[in-house]
């Protein structure tokens, strides 16, 4: 049988409108002390046009100069940057360890450094947010307490990251899966993907399966002693990461797990994610939807796939339901044919039209 002509990827292949150029500036910015937390920065684009601050996903997941390319480089300034503890941010859990890294490291210090990173900058007008996933959090929360300095929100995958969004993707039928593991007992992103499903279950011992987090947060938490418990934590956070990345695109590239199979990325990624989830994202419980009316100025757009299995579309249902109780719709909503990646072809398309038409600052 020839299944040649099968479509092997949903990822964006020649869909881009805009090049991908090098950085015209860099740096490192200190934010913080004890300890000396600074941020990596990329600057793209036109140095006097409108500022763009872009907020990767995660939280752990850092940026790449890819994520250039969503916008005219005639017309925006775009700031990509490292939130503390990954990527080429200092310190680094990877380099420097979770002890270090993870110190003064929640959600309300990553709000303060998007505005220490504005000063730096010598940005002191309003900017366009771009944020997805993790970073369409952060970019809301950002927005409610400084709305005043936000033009635009454009919000890609949305996550409101209560506990049930959590349970969805990390739990599912995991406390029955070693005896019944094909069971549909609890809903779960692990219904579209049971091989990968399995391999992220593969580095919890069953009868730890009940809260597979918390399983997963005592390996991250371990200081190995040995050869052997630095190997168990490295794999630990690999499976982590690996789990995410493959059930990020609606067809996944079984051949290559990508950043995701890498070491350093992965104990950056898998741990910094760890940590905000077990502390439920450093947020009382629904802070977003309990402020959104805090954000009733802001021209918000939302794009999400409808295909998502990291973030399922109900949660960006609920930040459009909340939004026009509030009478204040969001600009525009659109649902691609796509999953969770803004690297999936529909999704590149709708943001980049997106940023193409928004009005002036």
């Amino acid at each position: 049988m020839d299944f040649s002509r099968l479509r092997a990827t949903s990822k964006v292949v020649d869909e881009w409108k805009y090049p991908l150029v090098p950085a015209r500036a860099s740096g490192l910015q200190p934010v913080d002390r004890d300890p000396d937390h600074a941020l990596y920065w990329e600057e793209y684009g036109n140095p006097d046009g409108e500022p763009v601050m872009f907020l990767h996903g995660g939280p752990g997941g850092a940026c790449a100069p890819v994520m250039s390319r969503f916008f005219d480089p005639a017309r925006y300034r775009v700031i990509l940057f490292d939130q503390r503890g990954c990527g080429k941010s200092t310190p680094n859990v990877a380099a420097d360890g979770p002890k270090a890294a993870l110190t003064r490291n929640t959600t309300d210090h990553l709000v303060d450094d998007i505005n220490a990173l504005r000063d730096a900058l010598g940005i002191t007008g309003k900017m366009h947010v771009f944020g997805g996933s993790w970073g369409s959090t952060l970019a809301l929360v950002y927005a409610i307490r400084h709305p005043d300095k936000v033009a635009a929100l454009i919000l890609r995958g949305i996550f409101i990251g209560a506990r049930q969004d959590l349970l969805y993707m990390y739990q599912g039928n995991a406390a029955v899966a070693d005896q019944t593991p094909y069971a549909l007992s609890e809903p779960g992103a692990y219904i579209a993907y049971p091989e990968a499903w399995k391999a992220f279950l593969a580095p919890i011992a069953p009868a730890d399966r009940g809260d597979v987090m918390a399983a997963y947060k005592t390996i991250f938490d371990l200081q190995p002693t040995s050869e052997a418990e630095r190997k168990r934590q490295l794999e630990a956070a690999v499976a982590w990461s690996v789990w995410e990345g493959t059930i990020s695109n609606m067809i996944p590239d079984e051949a290559d797990s990508g950043k995701f199979g890498d070491a350093d990325f992965a104990l950056c990624f898998a741990q910094i994610e760890a940590h905000f989830f077990a502390h439920n994202l450093f947020l009382p419980p629904d802070y977003i939807l309990a402020n959104v009316d805090k954000i009733a100025g802001v021209d918000t757009y939302i794009v999400h796939g409808r295909f998502d299995q990291v973030c399922p579309l109900t949660q960006a249902s609920q930040l459009v339901a909340a939004l026009e109780a509030i009478g204040s719709p969001p600009k525009a909503y659109v649902k691609t044919n796509a999953g969770h990646s803004a690297m999936e072809a529909e999704t590149v398309l709708a943001l980049t039209a997106i940023m193409d038409g928004l009005p002036p600052i």
